[in-house]
């Protein structure tokens, strides 16, 4: 008998959502299967209730033998190129992984399980740029390659024939972040500072921006609760509803420093394209699912500062 079978299935699962998400699913499952094509397991590598398998989305033919020996109950698709910066170093790379990967895995569902849901994270990135609260029903047009790419994703994801949950996923932020994305670098830095491995200088981009962001648990929360109640064929916003300036938030870690830093814009750290505010409106999710966001601001800053202040210290 395969061991494997009647899962639920994580794709990007040693990603920083993915790994979340698999805890999560742990507490409600007796075992998660997990496909990644990254090296190594950063996650319970000992939980033998985690069955790992390496597949390479862009691998076809991989794709679907994988699926036909999973025979997953519910897949959860968060495999993908991660953010904007690295868009725009190799824009064709997050086309094919976000675009390309999506196809070849639901072609494989279809092929394979055609009754499994499939929940695809996409991005808020997607929506046309505003100053306002965005709906699902808001433009769509996106101001950057990683946009555009989960633009592709979802449209691909759109004309599936299997039932498919699509999200518009907005910020989170939390322990296993990587430094590339706003908050985690912040914490990064002054763990090293504290630490004495880098000198009482914080370097920032723009400060003024306004994101929705929330506790990357609270994201895995959703998908989970997308899986059981979302409506195949919808697109939800996952969001927090409340959007936060940058600069307060480098107030709230700096507050949390155990030593004095000083703060120093470094235009590197600039985006080509950057949105004064990305906000969103949760209605649609809460509708239909119950969900909601639990975890305050300040405790997601915590966890992420002490996690980066272990891992620090383990490297030292």
């Amino acid at each position: 008998m395969n061991a494997t079978a009647g899962l639920p299935l994580v794709t990007g699962a040693t990603g920083f959502a993915g790994s979340h998400l698999v805890e999560q699913l742990l507490a409600s499952s007796a075992a998660v299967a997990a496909w990644s094509h990254a090296q190594g397991r950063p996650i319970q590598s000992q939980d033998h209730r985690i069955r790992w398998l390496s597949v390479d989305l862009l691998d076809q033919a991989r794709v679907k033998d994988a699926l036909l020996e999973l025979q997953p109950t519910v897949v959860f698709h968060l495999a993908g190129v991660p953010h904007v910066a690295e868009s725009w170093k190799n824009a064709g790379r997050a086309l094919q992984v976000n675009a390309l990967g999506t196809h070849h895995l639901l072609e494989a569902v279809q092929a394979v399980v055609p009754t499994c849901k499939v929940v695809v994270a996409g991005s808020a990135l997607v929506y046309r740029p505003s100053l306002n609260a965005l709906s699902e029903d808001d433009p769509l047009g996106p101001s950057d390659p990683y946009g555009v790419s989960k633009l592709a994703q979802e449209m691909r994801a759109a004309q599936a024939s299997t039932p498919v949950v699509r999200t518009r996923s907005f910020n989170h932020a939390g322990p296993r972040q990587s430094e590339a994305f706003v908050t985690s670098g912040f914490a990064k830095q002054i763990a090293e500072i504290e630490a004495g491995v880098r000198e009482p200088r914080l370097l920032v981009g723009n400060l003024d921006a306004r994101r929705d962001m929330m506790d990357v648990c609270d994201t895995a929360r959703a998908y989970e609760a997308l899986a059981a109640a979302g409506v195949a064929g919808r697109v939800y916003n996952v969001c927090s509803g409340t959007a936060h300036r940058i600069g307060d938030l480098l107030e709230r870690l700096l507050a949390m420093a155990r030593v004095r830093v000083t703060v120093e814009q470094d235009p590197s750290r600039l985006r080509p394209s950057d949105n004064p505010v990305v906000l969103g409106d949760p209605a649609k999710i809460i509708e239909d699912t119950g969900w909601r966001p639990e975890i305050p601001i300040d405790s997601t800053l915590a966890d992420l500062l002490a996690w980066w202040r272990a891992r620090i210290a383990a490297a030292r």
